[in-house]
């Protein structure tokens, strides 16, 4: 059986050359052992994600030559199921409600230790616990107590197919406590966060390979955990280069100069995308 992808963009900007590698990566890999790809929309912030941009997305995947199957899932469409996974893991009394704003996270971590730095984690500085123990309330966001959680579990593992390190990947679950910290698992104005969402609907949709941005890397442990937490399937993942810009940083949404509707516009060919991005043309 071939393997299932999914392109999952954020419609908060038009793609650029970055989105279109990671899209024909996904693609060309379903393709080529005669599986699936799929198309979802990561809409979950639901204030920027206005304007037309998954129509115009969608438009630029069909110009590039890509074919997905089936329709195209839309995370706004999928909260009852977050709700759900977050019922469950606050029944199993691993989530706290916290009112911290960035300043208080920023104004605790401003006096570690003296010689001591606060740790950076796959979401930033390492939250320090100052809500831990309090219950889940409305209006606060809704964190992961790690602790209970990594003692819920054992033999963390996943398979990474990508071109750094390949093969089967250990995770140290204690490590976690001190590098990750206690995830937000659900924000006050979206109630759920990427992680919990892109893991459920991972599993929703029968991704059985995720690829994505070594950027992403990071935040792999804490999937797995998740997966383990709610009894999901764990998919292998893929992660690929990034592609950057002439001072070697990461291309984002603001990088308007290498959006696809630009390049189109000026007469470029799907094929001429490929060989910027130095991928193998079409046929």
């Amino acid at each position: 059986m071939g393997e299932v992808t999914r392109f999952a963009p954020s419609p908060t900007g038009p793609l650029h050359l970055g989105h279109a590698y990671a899209a024909i990566v996904a693609h060309d890999m379903a393709r080529a052992s005669g599986g699936r790809f799929l198309v979802r929309m990561e809409d979950i912030d639901r204030a920027r994600s206005r304007g037309g941009w998954d129509l115009a997305a969608l438009d630029d995947l069909g110009w590039l030559g890509l074919t997905w199957d089936g329709p195209v899932l839309y995370q706004s469409s999928r909260l009852p199921a977050y709700r759900a996974a977050l019922e469950r893991l606050e029944a199993m009394g691993l989530l706290y409600g916290c009112t911290c704003t960035r300043g208080d996270i920023r104004a605790a971590l401003s006096a570690p230790q003296e010689g001591a730095f606060p740790v950076i984690g796959p979401d930033g500085p390492v939250y320090p616990g100052t809500c831990r123990g309090r219950p889940v309330a409305e209006g606060a966001a809704i964190r992961l107590d790690l602790t209970r959680a990594v003692n819920r579990t054992r033999d963390l593992e996943y398979r990474e197919t990508g071109p750094t390190c390949p093969g089967l990947r250990r995770i140290d679950a204690q490590a976690m406590l001190s590098g990750v910290g206690d995830i937000v698992l659900a924000r006050r104005d979206m109630g759920t966060s990427y992680h919990l969402s892109v893991v459920l609907d991972d599993a929703f949709q029968g991704v059985t390979t995720v690829t994505r941005g070594e950027d992403l890397a990071e935040a792999t442990e804490i999937h797995v955990l998740l997966q383990r937490l709610l009894d999901l399937p764990t998919p292998a993942y893929h992660h690929h280069r990034l592609i950057r810009d002439d001072q070697g940083k990461r291309l984002a949404k603001r990088d308007d100069a290498r959006a696809l509707s630009l390049y189109r516009a000026e007469g470029a060919t799907p094929e001429d995308i490929r060989r910027m991005l130095g991928l193998q043309t079409i046929g």
